[in-house]
């Protein structure tokens, strides 16, 4: 069974960039969806970005052309890059592996999950 990590988040201010990091140790991840999610005090989780198998990727549109996830399979690490902070952007971040057959952003999927890293985004 795969084990995520999380780190990489802080408080930037509006237009700020981070990088969040997701290192997975037990298992290899490269044969799995990988995604992140946020959730922010009293709202749901939301997907942000997921990437399958093969490197496709989706993004929720409210961070398209903003974020970008990635991964390095030969470090078992997922990556999101985050450019252009907004206040709203502000949640705790989470990893998530999901279903090796299918890939979406839909919370129910996945399975194994990071215990968050918190972003912060200040106007």
């Amino acid at each position: 069974q795969v084990q995520l990590v999380e780190s990489g988040g802080g408080s930037v201010q509006a237009g700020g960039s981070l990088r969040l990091s997701c290192a997975a140790s037990g298992d290899t991840y490269s044969n799995y969806c990988m995604g992140w999610f946020r959730q922010a005090p009293g709202k749901e989780r939301e997907g942000v970005a997921s990437i399958d198998s093969n490197g496709i990727t989706t993004y929720a549109d409210s961070v398209k052309g903003r974020f970008t996830i990635s991964k390095d399979n030969a470090k078992n690490t997922l990556y999101l890059q985050m450019n252009s902070l907004k206040p709203e952007d502000t949640a705790m971040y989470y990893c998530a592996a999901g279903s090796r057959f299918v890939c979406s952003r839909v919370v129910g999927l996945f399975g194994v999950w990071g215990q968050g890293t918190q972003v912060t985004v200040s106007s």
